[in-house]
């Protein structure tokens, strides 16, 4: 484990009002669905597991911030660590940008400390609300797919603590059959306690910004080719659209400024939504209005600007507890990647089923996903196209329609995100991940989850295996 000799700074303590506020309550995932209850006991130091799980019967499992959006993150009737206490920077190479630290920092928290020093985080989800296990153990991916892979990819090294004690020192060349599996295994494989990340330099928090107008899928695809050449791609699209305007969107394409100047830490967000919108706010009329408007916004069909990083990369989060516009119910996420060969006719066919269930997603995203191999076992991005979807959940509907799109998106080749996830049965996670069985030889046997026992549960033993 690295020595905090080795620093050369005073490391920010976390754990600010507006970190706390960001995160859901304890027993929720972001999507507010399912709802477990479970023991919450916290993790300090990295010696406090396994000790914290001494009597522990249903199962443990490490969570973070809890943005998971399913049952990734949660545990019925067993027991939650909470990392985010372990939280400490515990060295920097200012000269390499790797830096070391605690899994239960978040992601904000390393840029609150590496941006004033010319640094910036690799790979980067659409929030800086989770803790680095956490983007371990989903193996997060961003923007910049194409050139940079996943979030694993830029992770050196870290240290893995096994329910028997073990302390493991993972790498890609020492226990390398942890590292991978740790990498995507959805922290079933131990607890990860510290890593390195390898930062990349910045000199401004400016991005060169282009937006641009396409209609069809056909524009999207070779808008997609044109940009091969820029680091960050991503299209937000409208899925309530139907004949002539079927999936509009814009495209967004930019790249760090080259132009050196002030790098400053961000403000902290202030705003909070005030409450839980009824059921009836997020329907087919509000959500096609809000499409229509976000599309028309943008006056010309191109346009170029140069936003701070913070609206780019992180436009929710400068509204705290923003998944309280869904209502009491929740949200179901619903993510695939299909591969190219299948990714046109599957992207089409998904979206017109969408369109035609008359149930109207508020956030869509849609983005090409490169070829960079992840390091990890049981990673979710493979190369084509990738589309995520917010629904409100109405039992009546979003449940059918899930199943449905799941369905579709086996047969097209693709798989579902399980970060993202909180309706896949266990035979569509076995077909997506066919490798789950050689993963589960690397599962923690006190370690589980909602969704582990939802996918696998009884085929593996009381609380889903384990070796």
């Amino acid at each position: 484990m690295p020595s905090s000799a080795e620093l050369d700074f005073n490391p920010q303590q976390p754990g600010t009002d507006a970190d706390k506020a960001a995160g859901p309550p304890p027993f929720e995932s972001w999507g507010r669905y399912p709802v477990y209850q479970a023991e919450l006991k916290h993790l300090h130091w990295q010696g406090d597991f396994p000790r914290a799980i001494d009597g522990v019967h249903h199962g443990a499992l490490a969570v973070g911030m809890g943005r998971s959006y399913g049952d990734v993150c949660l545990l019925k009737d067993g027991t939650l660590l909470d990392t985010t206490q372990m939280n400490r920077l515990l060295a920097f190479d200012a000269a390499t940008g790797l830096l070391t630290a605690e899994a239960g920092i978040t992601l904000a928290q390393i840029l609150d400390f590496a941006v004033p020093r010319g640094y910036f985080l690799p790979v980067t989800p659409g929030t800086k609300y989770v803790t680095l296990g956490g983007a371990i153990a989903n193996d997060i991916h961003g923007k910049n797919h194409h050139h940079a892979g996943t979030f694993g990819c830029h992770v050196t090294q870290f240290e893995l603590v096994r329910s028997d004690g073990r302390r493991l020192f993972c790498t890609p060349l020492e226990n390398s059959d942890y590292y991978a599996a740790s990498i995507g295994g959805l922290g079933l494989t131990g607890v990860i306690t510290w890593a390195q990340l390898r930062l990349k330099p910045i000199v401004s928090r400016k991005i060169d910004y282009q937006g641009i107008q396409f209609h069809g899928i056909e524009e999207f695809l070779e808008l997609t080719r044109q940009a091969e050449h820029n680091e960050y791609t991503v299209s937000w699209v409208d899925v309530t659209s139907t004949g002539k305007n079927f999936c509009r969107g814009i495209f967004m394409q930019g790249d760090h400024s080259q132009a050196p100047a002030p790098l400053k830490p961000s403000p902290k967000p202030k705003l909070v939504f005030p409450m839980e919108l009824p059921g009836f706010a997020l329907n087919g009329f509000t959500v096609g209005a809000f499409n229509a408007l976000f599309f028309n916004k943008q006056m010309k069909k191109r346009v170029s600007t140069q936003p701070d990083y913070e609206p780019f990369f992180y436009p929710l989060d400068a509204v705290l507890k923003w998944n309280k516009m869904y209502g009491k119910r929740g949200l179901l996420q619903f993510q695939y990647a299909i591969p190219w060969e299948h990714a046109r006719e599957g992207t089409v066919a998904i979206l017109q089923a969408v369109a035609k269930s008359g149930l109207a997603s508020f956030l869509a995203v849609l983005k090409a996903f490169g070829d960079v191999p992840s390091p990890g076992m049981m990673s979710f991005p493979k190369p084509g196209i990738t589309l995520a979807l917010d629904f409100p959940i109405k039992p009546e509907k979003s449940f059918a329609l899930f199943d449905r799109l799941a369905e579709m998106t086996h047969e097209f080749g693709g798989r579902l995100y399980p970060a993202k996830d909180a309706r896949m049965t266990s035979t569509q996670f076995q077909a997506f991940y066919p490798q789950w069985e050689r993963f589960a030889r690397y599962k923690d046997p006190a370690l589980t989850s909602g969704f582990w026992e939802r996918v696998v549960g009884g085929q593996l033993g009381v609380r889903g295996g384990g070796r």
